[in-house]
């Protein structure tokens, strides 16, 4: 399709992030190199602000709002990039339910601790999901978090706060 974005471009499989990485390439990616690189998150999950960690990660324009939202192929690759992240965060989906794996435990999952760029992480893919059409999951995404990072972590009351807003529009 001429004139295609290259967020829409990268999120159908047809080009590249600013690093030469496919798509299908970090959704292969290990646990370890998800937590500890920081410039693919801006890509998998964007939202319409520019990102002051990532200045080659581009911003969610209106348009490319409107083609996710009406795009069932670009949504289910969507809800493809936020499988990876909830199996890195020790949670798992079925359907709009999100719940924790057997294996969830603060000493393995860092985000179930006060802060961290895990908390920032979690914040752009609640607003990115709502950004893009899937609101029911981004909602699901921030109840489960929330939920979750109450009863089975120590996660800061500012942090869920943070999450608890970002369905908001902003003003």
């Amino acid at each position: 399709m001429e004139g295609k974005s290259h967020l829409i471009s990268f999120y159908l499989g047809e080009s590249h992030d600013h690093a030469g990485r496919k798509i299908e390439q970090i959704w292969q990616l290990s646990h370890f190199w998800l937590e500890h690189t920081h410039d693919y998150i801006q890509w998998l999950f964007p939202i319409p602000e520019t990102s002051r960690f990532n200045s080659f990660a581009p911003a969610l324009e209106y348009s490319e709002r409107e083609e996710f939202s009406q795009s069932t192929q670009l949504q289910l690759r969507q809800q493809r990039s936020l499988d990876v992240m909830l199996d890195f965060f020790g949670l798992t989906r079925n359907g709009l339910e999100i719940m924790a794996k057997p294996d969830l435990s603060i000493s393995h999952h860092i985000w179930l601790k006060r802060g961290g760029h895990n908390h920032l992480r979690i914040t752009r893919i609640i607003r990115s999901l709502y950004f893009c059409g899937q609101v029911e999951l981004a909602e699901a995404f921030q109840s489960a978090v929330i939920r979750i990072g109450s009863t089975q972590g120590i996660v800061a009351e500012e942090s869920k706060q943070y999450w608890r807003k970002a369905t908001e529009q902003p003003s």
